[in-house]
Order: structure tokens, then C-alpha cells, then sequence
């Protein structure tokens, strides 16, 4: 059906539109504009940002929890999570090498699965970093109560999610600047903490020079004091650890040298992200009895305490807040970009497509920022839980992206072939296998998230967006609108 409006046809567009070529969908943009946006992220940028958004409370708050579940088997959930991550990111960076477009994989879903999958997937993404972004401001409002107890939490809140969004309003090389130094800072700690426990752990440092050992990890119950089952019931914890590094795909249509900077970038990010977790647990559950982990104080602040540093609770605290504030920036950017990328594909308003002077989409922020309000009235309300919920909540959109990633990558390697450039440490191994067993993985995180109390809201929470979704797309389909002489 065609209606023509002040020398406009409007045609309404089918309800499944088949997947549009691959090249087609590639913009012909110059090397400074993707779609509108600008490409001001630098090779230093892009090596930190995944970093910063995936080092945040669920390392510094949220790994607590998961050693209580697991013990020092933790070790083990993190591994295993890390291993389906690697599989992901291989997949995710051989699409994005061959496309590196805005919206990245919405784009290539649209593109090898068809829209309505990628419209689903767009908004799911959206919507997880919103509820990543409100765990992430609840954190900083409970750590700046150590300096402020008098203070309400939600004006921390509130004051976090403005100062966040105006960086994200500015350039986008003001915002990967900013997350620069947020990453450096919280790397600098996770290094500071594995170096100064490896010390202590072999030569005994601030312990008389007798050696501590790595005794711990096998003492209280045993490397496995809960059994495999503890393994399992850790994982939603773990998989919500590794929660951004997909982000990285959102940096491409702005990275300055896209064909250098991305498959450096992506080989990296995973490695190091392994290192920082595994290796930062490894010594906090060598150093202290895991059924302590949480209980005595943070790990973090025992550890530099111990080397006799008065102020270490205070400094520990500020990384944390920095942690927390690194995040929620990494989460404003990838909603703002992700409903941009929705908008250019005609899956959101068109009005979500426009970007400022600077390349900046300003609507598509915007409106994140008015949905993450709600998380603030959340803080204000302050339920005991808010934070494992919101966690749960996230994890199960991070595994739905990630699935849609792995389904994409097959099809995009039935269509196009690998990709071309790309070589040995830039390509999925095993391939299609280990898609498949990733994909099972996933499934199970999912399956595994109904047996605890606190993660079931996530199965209700998270279908129930699909379906709101689902029906939206079938009642109020897109219109695409083409310019015709009256």
C-alpha cells in the first residue's frame, strides 16, 4: 500500500524484508564519516575500551558472590566462561573486519539473518546496558557512602549518570579519552594487585619473608567445596563479569583505522581481559580463605593493607568508583550507537539517526539517559537486591547478543567464506563446531539462571522484553520513505 503526503510516497515495508546483500549494506562513507558518525577513536582508544567497559563491579563487587557460589573452583567457571568468549570474539571480529559498520552486529544480523532478528536484537542490546548502567550507578552510590554516609545515595547517582552523559554529549574523542584514562587506572590496581600478591604468594612480602604459598586454594572444603554444582550456579556471575567485551564491534564505525586498529584490537582484548580476571583471583584466593572472600572486607584493601598503607580503603574505593564510572560511560556509548545504528536500518525512529556537528547522536544519548532516570528512582526506593537482579537481567540479554553473534557468523561464513585478510589469530578455530558448543554453553547459563532465586527474575524479565518487542514489530511496522516529485 502506497499513500502520498506533501509530495512523499510513503510505502509501507514488509513485515520480514529479505536480508539485504552483505556489500550493499557496507556505507560508502569517506575514512573520517560512518553514517554520520565521526572516526576519532585512535589504536590506544580501542585497545581500552572493551577493557574498561568489561572491568567494572562485577569484578571488583560481583566476583564476591561468585566465590561464594564456587569456592576457589571459581577459577575453573571463569576459564570455561572465557573460552566461549574467545569463540565470540573471533566471530564478532571476522564479521566486523569484513563490515566495519555502525551498529555492528544488529548490521550483521540484519544482513545474514534478516531484520526482524536484528531489531530484536538492537533493542535487547539497549535494553541491557540500561540495566548494566543502573547496577553500575547503584554501585557508585553505595561506595561513595564511605565518604559521604550522610549523603543520600540517589545524589550520587544522579550526579554519576549526568557527568557520564555529558562526556558521551561532547565528541567521541572526548568520550574514548575519558574511558582511557578510567581503563588505565583500574589496570594499573589489577596489576599493582597480582604483582604485589605474586610477591607475598612466592618471596613474602609483608610477611616476614615467609612465603605464603598457594595452600589456600585447596584448604576450607577444597578446590571444589561446593562440587561441580557450585561451578554451574557461578556461571551467570561469570558470563556478567565478561558483559562489553562485545563493544569493541561498536567502536568500528568510529575506530580512525578501522583495518589496523580492529583485528589488533579484537586478537588483544580477550587475553587480556582473561589475565586481569583469572589472575587477580588467582592471587586473592591464594592469599585469603575463599569462605573470607567478602566477609573481612575487600581483597583489594586487605592486600595493599598489608604492605602498611594507611589510606588503602580510600584508594581502593576511588578505583572502584572509577571502575563503576568507566562502565556506565562504555554502556552510555553503546546504547546511544546501538539506536543509532537501529535508526540508519529503519528498526527505531528516524530520529534516532541524526548526529550533531561533531558526529555525536545526540537523540540516540538522550534517550538513554531518560531511560537510565528510572534506574536512579530505583536507587532512591534502594531494594536490597537491586544489583544481582539488575546483574541476572543483563546476563540473559549479553547471552541472547552473543547467540545472535555465533548464528550470524555461521551463515556469514556459508555466504561469504572467511574473511578476506584475515589469518590464523584473527579466525574461529574448530569452525563450526565450536560455535555450536558455544552456543550450547550459553544455552546452559540460561537453563543454570532458573534454579536460583535471585537470577529467576531474569527469565520473566527478559522473555517478557522479547515478546513487548516481538508484538510492537508486528503491530506497528517501519515505513520507509522516499522522496518523490508531487
Amino acid at each position: 500500500m502506497i499513500a502520498r503526503h506533501k509530495g512523499r510516497m510513503t510505502e509501507r515495508a514488509p513485515l520480514f524484508r529479505p536480508p539485504l546483500p552483505p556489500h550493499a549494506q557496507t556505507p560508502a562513507n569517506g575514512p573520517d564519516k560512518a553514517g554520520g558518525l565521526r572516526r576519532g577513536l585512535a589504536e590506544r582508544h580501542m585497545n581500552l575500551l572493551a577493557l574498561g567497559s568489561c572491568i567494572g563491579v562485577g569484578l571488583f563487587l560481583g566476583s564476591a558472590k561468585a566465590i561464594q557460589l564456587a569456592g576457589p573452583a571459581i577459577l575453573i567457571a571463569y576459564l570455561i566462561g572465557g573460552l566461549a568468549i574467545l569463540v565470540i570474539m573471533r566471530a564478532l571480529g571476522e564479521m566486523t573486519l569484513a563490515r566495519p559498520v555502525a551498529g555492528s552486529f544488529t548490521s550483521h544480523a540484519n544482513a545474514y539473518l534478516g531484520p526482524f532478528i536484528a531489531y530484536l536484537t538492537g533493542w535487547q542490546y539497549w535494553f541491557m546496558w540500561i540495566v548494566t548502567c543502573v547496577a553500575e550507578i547503584a554501585a557508585v552510590a553505595v561506595y561513595m557512602q564511605l565518604w559521604f554516609p550522610d549523603v543520600p545515595g540517589w545524589i550520587w547517582s544522579l550526579t554519576a549518570l549526568a557527568a557520564m552523559g555529558l562526556v558521551n554529549l561532547v565528541t567521541v574523542r572526548v568520550f574514548g579519552e575519558l574511558e582511557y584514562w578510567f581503563a588505565l587506572i583500574k589496570v594499573s590496581m589489577i596489576v599493582a594487585l597480582i604483582g604485589v600478591g605474586l610477591a607475598m604468594i612466592c618471596f613474602g612480602l609483608a610477611n616476614g619473608g615467609v612465603p605464603i604459598g598457594i595452600t589456600n586454594l585447596w584448604r576450607n572444603g577444597g578446590f571444589l567445596p561446593h562440587g561441580v554444582n557450585g561451578i554451574f550456579l557461578s556461571l551467570q556471575m561469570v558470563m556478567f563479569a565478561y558483559l562489553g567485551i562485545e563493544m569493541i564491534g561498536l567502536t568500528a564505525a568510529e575506530a580512525e583505522n578501522p583495518r589496523r586498529t580492529i583485528p589488533k584490537a579484537f586478537n588483544s582484548v580477550f587475553w587480556r581481559i582473561a589475565l586481569f580476571y583469572v589472575g587477580a583471583l588467582f592471587v586473592i584466593l591464594s592469599l585469603y580463605p575463599w569462605n573470607e572472600v567478602g566477609v573481612r572486607g575487600s581483597p583489594f584493601v586487605l592486600t595493599f593493607e598489608r604492605l602498611g598503607i594507611p589510606t588503602a580503603a580510600g584508594i581502593i574505593n576511588f578505583v572502584v568508583i572509577t571502575a563503576a564510572l568507566s562502565s556506565c560511560n562504555g554502556g552510555i556509548f553503546s546504547t546511544g550507537r546501538m539506536l543509532h545504528g537501529l535508526a540508519s536500518e529503519e528498526q527505531a525512529p528516524a530520529l534516532f539517526a541524526r548526529t550533531s556537528a561533531r558526529g555525536v547522536p545526540r537523540p540516540a544519548i538522550l534517550l538513554s539517559l531518560a531511560a537510565l532516570l528510572v534506574g536512579v528512582a530505583l536507587v532512591y526506593a534502594a531494594p536490597q537486591q537491586l544489583f544481582y537482579w539488575a546483574t541476572a537481567v543483563a546476563t540473559f540479554g549479553a547471552v541472547w547478543t552473543w547467540a545472535v553473534i555465533l548464528i550470524s557468523h555461521i551463515r556469514f561464513r556459508a555466504m561469504e567464506g572467511q574473511v578476506e585478510g584475515a589469518n590464523s589469530r584473527s579466525t574461529v578455530r574448530l569452525f563450526p563446531w565450536s560455535n555450536y558448543a558455544t552456543l550450547a554453553f550459553l544455552g546452559l547459563v540460561v537453563c543454570l539462571m532458573a534454579y536460583a532465586e535471585e537470577t529467576q527474575i531474569a527469565l520473566v524479565v527478559g522473555p517478557g522484553f522479547i515478546a513487548a518487542l516481538s508484538m510492537l514489530y508486528w503491530l506497528l511496522p517501519g515505513r520507509r520513505v522516499v522522496d518523490r516529485p508531487a
